[in-house]
């Protein structure tokens, strides 16, 4: 079952380090990052079963307005450390069974790729006369 291998304990305790890692800010809730693994000690049960149960809500993101070069403005959402935790869950197991499938030439959002990649790549076609 998918769900079983998105809740596993080893699947959320890598989504945990990720989340972690890539620090980012607040949510709705106002909870840091720094507080997820205290938050998920007491609270982890009750999410596993909501989740279980097709009952887990996630919270509203969070609108940041990020400012343009060119004076407008980029909405960004910024989701609840719990809801992040999750998505990153779900994220780790569906690349698995996805990624293989994607083409050798999609460079988005993909592990081990980047839009470094991407610029070399393009370049190294312009080099070899495609345009």
């Amino acid at each position: 079952m998918l769900l079983k291998q998105i809740l596993s304990r080893e699947n959320m305790l890598q989504a945990l380090q990720r989340v972690e890692q890539n620090k980012g800010s607040h949510g709705v809730d106002k909870m840091p990052v720094q507080n997820l693994r205290e938050y998920l000690l007491e609270n982890w049960p009750a999410i596993q079963k909501e989740i279980l149960m097709g009952t887990y809500q996630p919270m509203p993101v969070r609108r940041v307005e990020i400012p343009k070069p060119d004076g407008g403005v980029r909405l960004l959402g910024i989701p609840t450390v719990t809801d992040r935790l999750i998505q990153q869950a779900i994220a780790q197991v569906l690349t698995k069974i996805y990624d293989p499938s994607f083409s050798e030439h999609s460079y988005g959002f993909r592990p081990e790729r980047s839009a470094h990649d991407t610029a070399r790549k393009a370049k190294e076609y312009i080099n070899e006369g495609y345009n």
